[in-house]
């Protein structure tokens, strides 16, 4: 199914422009690509990177006064920007990356930009068992707690004890598991227009740091063994319609390999899409709707895309 190309997004005020009592800027035609890890995407008609939660209620606060809609983006790890690029502002949380430790109640609190591999090492390395299975998610601690992120059979829910989200209007929350509403892959978050600002865990120490430094660097092995990274994705393209494992449906059909414009269908896993170099958004876009057409023709499954597609495709 082809997609005709988008056009590119309007600008009508100046830039750039630094927000009161702060030193955060907003930037004007900000290219995505480079904060994806697909490398595809247009342009942010507004961008940007604050530093603390005083400057994103101040971001709020002029989002709110240009009557424009934001984006939030962390590493771009799960995310399929269109070509013609996102209207409104996009917030890069990259650097709330602050963390603190609990010693005597085994928690650790981490802002939403702190890099979630770089977070499973850490634990592993104090002994504390929880996260082994975020070791090769590419993503950040706030895509990881809207998306109820998880592997090896692990998830987000079983560690998070409450989540700091900031809302558009101003107001600050905090929201447990509970109230969280996760499920598989999924939580009340993707269906409100909410920031995640931190997030506290739950972690226990009841095997020796060897143990835990073992089950990690065994959990990273396997995944750099099964899965392409020699080449940009966005890691699992399509959630798994259990019992099922999307990338075995998709491989039986004879999926592998097939392309369409610069995005492959990876021989190594068939749930990765692959940039082969040259790819745009909407060769990958396309290529997405193809594998779930012939999927739904094959085995009457309707495959659910877990890589969430920001602009107009």
């Amino acid at each position: 199914m082809a997609i005709a190309p988008n056009q590119p997004i309007s600008d009508s005020l100046t830039n750039p422009v630094t927000l009161p009592h702060t030193d955060c800027v907003i930037h004007q035609k900000v290219h995505l690509a480079p904060y994806t890890s697909y490398r595809v995407g247009g342009k942010a008609q507004w961008y940007a990177e604050p530093k603390a939660w005083q400057d994103i209620q101040e971001v709020f606060h002029w989002v709110d006064k240009q009557q424009i809609p934001f984006t939030c983006l962390g590493k771009g790890s799960n995310l399929l920007i269109c070509d013609g690029g996102i209207e409104g502002l996009v917030l890069n949380t990259r650097h709330l990356n602050q963390y603190t430790v609990d010693e005597t109640n085994q928690t650790i609190t981490v802002g939403a930009g702190y890099s979630l591999p770089k977070l499973a090492w850490q634990v592993a390395k104090k002994g504390w068992e929880g996260l082994e299975w975020a070791v090769g998610i590419p993503g950040t601690l706030g895509g990881a707690v809207v998306m109820n992120a998880g592997a090896h059979k692990g998830c987000m829910a079983d560690v998070l004890v409450k989540a700091i989200v900031a809302y558009p209007d101003g107001t600050i929350k905090e929201l447990s598991g509970k109230e969280l509403q996760y499920s598989y892959r999924t939580s009340r978050l993707q269906k409100e227009s909410a920031l995640v600002l931190s997030a506290t865990l739950k972690l226990s120490a009841t095997s020796t740091r060897e143990s835990v430094m073992e089950i990690t660097g065994n959990n990273f092995k396997h995944r750099k063994q099964t899965q392409p990274y020699d080449k940009p994705s966005c890691g699992s393209v399509f959630r798994n319609p259990q019992p099922q494992a999307a990338g075995w449906l998709i491989e039986q059909i004879g999926l592998k390999g097939y392309q369409i414009g610069g995005a492959q269908v990876a021989h190594r896993h068939a749930n990765f899409i692959l940039n082969g170099g040259n790819a745009t958004a909407g060769d990958i876009y396309n290529l997405i709707s193809h594998v779930q057409e012939q999927v739904q023709n094959s085995w009457s499954i309707l495959l659910h895309p877990e890589v969430r597609m920001l602009g107009e495709f």
